[in-house]
């Protein structure tokens, strides 16, 4: 069994940010100078947000669900190796 672990560098990490805060910028700006009333905008700004927060959250669950079923899988994995060792005693 081995414990390998994908790990991004540090380039990737900052660029990711990066894009993020640049993209929520350009939307945050986009509405701000919008001209359009104040309630619009509020209402904008509120679906924006919660979008935001709705797909980090959607990419928390997949990626916990993801790790869960490898923990299942390592679980099972260790259980039949113990199975065979003892088998073959």
């Amino acid at each position: 069994m081995t414990n390998e672990t994908a790990q991004h560098s540090g380039a990737w990490v900052a660029f990711t940010y990066a894009s993020f805060l640049g993209s929520a910028a350009m939307v945050g700006l986009g509405i701000l100078f919008m001209p359009i009333d104040i309630w619009i905008k509020g209402y904008l700004a509120m679906g924006t947000i919660m979008l935001v927060q709705s797909c980090i959250t959607a990419t928390k669950t997949i990626r916990d669900v993801h790790e869960g079923r490898r923990m299942v899988n390592r679980i099972e994995d260790a259980k039949t190796e113990r199975l065979l060792m003892s088998v073959k005693d």
